[in-house]
């Protein structure tokens, strides 16, 4: 199996942790690190992974707006194994799941695993609020896949100029009726960002939800509906709404195994995770319109990703026969359905 690692560094403060979870890797699988990072990074890097993984910059010739999705392409075209795991810089497998997404790769043509984060700061456990949400109705996003090499080729990789590239890869494979399993059961730890590039991320990954409307519209909502139970003095709806959120969470926290990575005050995070997607939709919704789209590196990226419906048409192509169009339901529903008809293992 071969691991690609798309980077792209702006400071080496976590060189010798990366470097330590790259030798232990390299001992199990063949990897891959496509660095995207300044020279001097790429430089150092290369003398620091030499003889231990192959290290290589992103494809000249390609041109997109996402730096990930062109460092992605670059590795799985370079890989030299049908199975091929991609993983953000901040994903930690161990062997257990790295064994587990080689066996459904024998299956399927892309692995959805489950992230969890440790350690727990106050803003990796704001943000699992969003995580068990997603369980609850069906399945999370995680900053890491896995695919067959071959089904990767076949579709032409994905488009490098949204910007919720995951969702993008997702819904390409789709797109071309390639088959997938999304194991609630399989957790991949992620380390948490520092608590300054958490707050710096809310209002692009609410952006994220304008390739999704019916979540869209959910986080739009919640500003409005709280106003109104305010001006009508009716606290009680406040507090019943706040309860049913934490229920839902818990019911994700409780998913597959789940209490086992995800401690019991995660659910309660829900709420406020909801509160802010509510107030940062409204800001993402107006950087679309005002600015054109949401700042992403030097410039701007204006589409979240495509509707899987848009991406059959693009290719002149139509569901098969029975075939569930995702493109015609919110995401947690689809996901359920993944889930129950897709998963073989």
């Amino acid at each position: 199996m071969t691991y690609v690692l798309p980077l792209r560094w702006h400071s080496d403060s976590g060189l010798a942790e990366l470097t330590d979870y790259l030798r232990w890797l390299a001992d199990r699988v063949d990897v891959l690190v496509v660095d995207g990072s300044a020279p001097d990074l790429f430089a150092r890097h290369a003398d620091a992974w030499a003889g231990l993984v192959r290290h290589l910059p992103p494809d000249s010739t390609g041109s997109g707006l996402n730096g990930k999705v062109l460092g992605v392409r670059t590795g799985v075209r370079a890989a030299e194994h049908e199975h091929v795991v991609i993983a953000d810089d901040d994903v930690r497998y161990d062997e257990a799941g790295l064994t587990a997404v080689q066996l459904l790769l024998d299956e399927v043509d892309l692995v959805r695993p489950q992230n969890y984060f440790d350690p727990l700061p106050w803003h990796a456990w704001w943000d699992t609020g969003r995580t068990l949400l997603n369980r609850a109705f069906g399945a999370d996003y995680p900053g890491t896949l896995a695919v067959r090499r071959s089904a990767f080729l076949a579709v032409g990789g994905y488009d490098p100029d949204v910007l919720f590239e995951n969702l993008e890869l997702i819904r390409t494979m789709r797109a071309y009726d390639r088959t997938e399993a999304t194991p609630a059961w399989l957790y991949v730890r992620r380390l948490p960002p520092d608590a300054a590039h958490f707050r710096r991320q809310r209002v692009r990954q609410a952006y994220d939800d304008l390739a999704q409307p019916a979540r869209l519209l959910a986080a739009l909502a919640v500003l409005p509906a709280l106003a109104a139970a305010v001006a009508a003095r009716r606290p009680a709806l406040v507090l019943g709404a706040a309860a049913g959120t934490v229920a839902l969470a818990e019911v994700g926290r409780r998913r597959a195994g789940g209490t086992a990575v995800f401690p019991p005050t995660t659910a309660l995070a829900a709420p406020v995770w909801l509160l802010e997607r509510g107030m940062c939709g409204w800001l993402a919704v107006a950087q679309r319109l005002l600015l054109g789209g949401v700042r992403y590196g030097d410039g701007r990226i204006r589409r979240a990703a495509h509707r899987t419906r848009a991406l059959r048409a693009h290719q002149g192509r139509r569901p098969s026969p029975g075939q569930h169009d995702s493109s015609r339901s919110p995401e947690w529903p689809r996901a359920v359905a993944t889930v129950i008809g897709r998963f073989r293992g």
